[in-house]
């Protein structure tokens, strides 16, 4: 098994025109996952710094603030959008969230797991798609277990748009490539029983994902300077994006 370099490999849930009953189990699985993993506190401490930082403020404390956009590109789900909604909603912070997809599929079903929230909407969108007419649209967007479904070209291309994207910058959640995480999942997957999807793509995503370095080369190559990258439990990496 290859650590040293990323796979390129297609996961099965990179076609779009996925949608069956499997792929509703998945994203099941992967919300458990998250949950029983403490994945999502990789997004939530990083609004939890911009917030200690003042980058991140409340419209009820300030009326002569706007209410606070974001968009979470490739939503899936909707599950990770549902957690920012509730740590929004703990700051009493309004908002309006958008998850961004471009699967019909991920867009209906996490439509339908959101109704409780009214603050969260879902667009169709390809990121590739994104040109002027959508500068400086949010203020912050998020990519969480997103970016390693993508080469390196796609990458610098997708930072690159999303810098356009929002005005204030992004965060990112995304996977540590080494082999103990390689082997947690795919052991994982196994003992609980998980859909041929979860059990083929979990431990693929870990060798598609990426080394710090990794990361850097990404940034620097987007033209991105002002970043912070930290390490976070369960192997995952932290990236803070700030214009």
């Amino acid at each position: 098994m290859n650590f040293k370099t990323r796979s390129y490999k297609k996961e099965l849930m990179d076609d779009l025109n996925l949608a069956s009953k499997d792929l509703k189990k998945n994203l099941d699985e992967l919300e458990f996952i998250n949950t029983t993993l403490g994945g999502y506190k990789v997004l939530t401490s990083a609004l939890d710094t911009l917030y200690k930082e003042n980058k991140i403020s409340s419209n009820k404390e300030n009326q002569n603030t706007k209410m606070l956009t974001l968009a979470d590109i490739g939503s899936g789900g909707g599950d990770t959008l549902r957690q920012i909604a509730r740590w929004f909603d703990k700051k009493n912070i309004e908002t309006k969230l958008t998850g961004i997809d471009a699967n019909d599929f991920m867009i209906n079903y996490a439509q339908n797991k959101s109704k409780k929230y009214p603050q969260i909407n879902y667009e169709k969108l390809n990121v590739f798609d994104i040109d002027s007419k959508n500068e400086n649209k949010y203020d912050w967007a998020t990519m969480s277990l997103f970016c390693h479904h993508f080469t390196d070209e796609e990458l610098i291309l997708i930072f690159k748009n999303i810098q356009k994207l929002t005005s204030k910058g992004f965060i990112i959640n995304d996977l540590h490539r080494n082999p103990i995480a390689y082997y947690s999942i795919y052991f994982l997957t196994r003992l609980f029983n998980g859909s041929y999807l979860v059990k083929n793509d979990a431990p693929l995503s870990v060798l598609r994902a990426f080394k710090k370095q990794d990361l850097i080369n990404l940034l620097d190559k987007a033209g991105i300077e002002k970043y912070r990258i930290k390490w976070q439990w369960a192997f995952r990496f932290q990236v803070i994006v700030e214009k």
